[in-house]
């Protein structure tokens, strides 16, 4: 089984400033923030499907990760780095690998409060690259290390556009 659940992605802001929880203009990001501009949803698909239909999902929806459910309940995530090191390298078929045997089952996750700066911390310790984001037992969406990257840019350009203001006398 192969699904998709996506609520519709929010425009890419250009040079807005980060908002903070509170709603103000600040340097503190949190996940939930970044799923709202984003579009909060989740690409998913069971342990029962094969690889290659989680391929053919992922370059539909050009991601580099699926979540792996059964019915509601997280089983692990798939991603492009499991398919090169738990398929390719040991010659397994894709059309006739079940994706919960190739997932990666012990999956770290955030709640929406997080801010970047612990998700970036936390994808560095772990080496990964999607943190699933779970909010009331279920998940709600996926963090990515370009959602990361993305946040801390936004952070950094706020900061000199500051830095910029205050130096000009405005």
């Amino acid at each position: 089984m192969v699904s998709s659940q996506t609520s519709a992605q929010k425009p890419a802001g250009d040079s807005a400033a980060p908002v903070s929880a509170s709603g103000a203009a600040g340097l503190v990001i949190t996940v939930a923030e970044v799923l709202e501009r984003k579009g909060a949803g989740v690409h998913s698909v069971a342990p029962s499907a094969t690889v290659y239909e989680a391929l053919e999902l992922m370059a539909s929806k050009d991601v580099g990760a699926l979540i792996v459910l059964e019915g509601r309940e997280l089983k692990g995530i798939f991603s492009e780095r499991d398919y090169a090191r738990r398929l390719i390298l040991l010659g397994k078929a894709s059309k006739d690998t079940p994706v919960g045997s190739v997932m990666s089952s012990k999956v770290v996750c955030v709640q929406p409060e997080r801010t970047m700066d612990e998700c970036m911390a936390l994808m560095t310790d772990k080496h990964i690259r999607h943190l699933p984001v779970e909010s009331g037992g279920r998940v709600i969406g996926v963090i990515s290390i370009g959602d990361v990257v993305k946040a801390v840019i936004s952070t950094q350009r706020f900061v000199i556009e500051q830095l910029e203001h205050y130096i000009a006398g405005v």
